[in-house]
């Protein structure tokens, strides 16, 4: 069978992903004040970051449209779509209905749209298990079912080096973020099983929030033998290769991938963020 996986572009993907002609990136819109910004491969990560430095209000991003997604629906016979947390998008929805208006017209078309329940590197992690099971030649129901119970094993974390974006979002107060920036707090943060976002902790310094967040790793995976670690950092590659070396010394997984955040992610993690997930 042929298959097409197309994934929205908060899945940060790597080389290997963008060279591989299965992959197919639907890009959503980001907005910065008056500018947009399309979220694919012209994006300018130094450039999107100094104008959400500069922008009194908080970045948002526009789903992409069932139009869009419908366009890559075309071609091969089993397609796969992963997204953004429905919780955190609209891009799921946009899939869904993108998916109902095409097969009627193409009833024959296989057609698993998975809401990932998380973002960036999760993402990634789901279309990667996806052309694992396609390469073994697994039915398209088979796989289907192989990566959802991989999906509600997955766990997502991040550390931000600053909380300017949800101030600015109204997700933090004012005053929160004032004294969270005084006293160098950095909250450590985990994507739960409905796709929301949680505080796991937090600790002064960078360095701390990162080691808290290499401990859980260690605390809670599961047969990490077989799962790939995985890592997207906004503009920091040393600090995810700080957090690469901290928990491969203490936990023996399968692989290791190391990313940079494309727009969507720069988006939520912000400047120096660290995203994982496993």
């Amino acid at each position: 069978m042929s298959y097409k996986i197309i994934v929205d572009s908060c899945t940060d993907l790597t080389e290997d992903m963008r060279k591989d002609g299965h992959f197919h990136v639907v890009s959503l819109t980001l907005q910065v004040g008056e500018k947009s910004i399309i979220d694919n491969e012209t994006f300018d990560q130094a450039r999107f970051l100094r104008l959400v430095s500069e922008s009194p209000v908080a970045p948002k991003s526009a789903c992409p449209s069932p139009e869009a997604y419908m366009e890559l629906y075309k071609g091969e016979e089993d397609i796969y779509v992963v997204t953004l947390s429905a919780s955190l998008s609209g891009s799921f929805n946009s899939a869904e209905v993108g998916r109902k208006l095409y097969l009627e017209e193409n009833p024959h078309k296989n057609i698993e749209i998975f809401n990932s329940c998380s973002a960036s590197v999760g993402q990634t992690l789901i279309a990667l298990k996806i052309q694992e099971y396609a390469k073994l030649e697994k039915s398209f129901q088979e796989i289907t079912r192989l990566v959802h119970k991989f999906r509600e094993n997955l766990s997502t974390k991040f550390v931000l080096e600053n909380l300017d974006t949800l101030r600015k979002s109204g997700r933090l107060t004012g005053l929160k973020a004032i004294i969270s920036s005084v006293l160098n707090i950095k909250p450590v943060m985990y994507g739960t099983s409905e796709g929301t976002i949680n505080k796991l902790d937090q600790a002064r310094g960078i360095q701390k929030a990162l080691g808290i967040m290499v401990e859980s790793v260690v605390k809670d995976v599961k047969n990490p033998e077989s799962r790939i670690f995985a890592i997207a950092h906004c503009n920091n590659p040393a600090r995810a290769q700080y957090v690469k070396e901290e928990v491969l010394k203490r936990v023996s997984f399968k692989d290791c991938i190391i990313v940079n955040t494309a727009g969507v992610s720069s988006m939520y993690a912000g400047d120096g963020g660290i995203i994982i997930s496993y």
